[in-house]
């Protein structure tokens, strides 16, 4: 799939639907907050340590970065993180890929 980060709340969804392409034991990431994500783990008995928990944890915290940087002028640091949440989408979704 191609990313291209057009807006924060876009790319949550596209996020959410590559994560919830996979068939969940019990239930689907229904976002991307940390009590969202903790219900996530708990229900489908991930390992919280487990690759693509720490992959979904990292790309929330940079969209919570940017959630909180998005009334400022666009600077070198938001372009950076805007590129770092493309290449960990990627990365989640071969993650998934892995997964059995």
């Amino acid at each position: 799939m191609e990313y291209e980060f057009n807006n924060r709340i876009t790319t949550q969804r596209v996020l959410l639907r590559v994560i919830n392409r996979k068939s969940w034991p019990v239930e689907d990431l229904f976002g991307l907050s940390a009590k969202a994500i903790d219900r996530w783990v708990r229900a489908n008995q991930l390992n919280p340590q487990a690759a693509i928990v720490r992959m979904v944890v990292a790309v929330s915290d940079k969209l919570f970065f940017l959630a909180n940087k998005s009334q400022e002028q666009i600077s070198e640091q938001y372009q950076l993180v805007r590129s770092e949440i493309v290449a960990a989408c990627r990365d989640i979704e071969r993650e998934l890929g892995s997964i059995a």
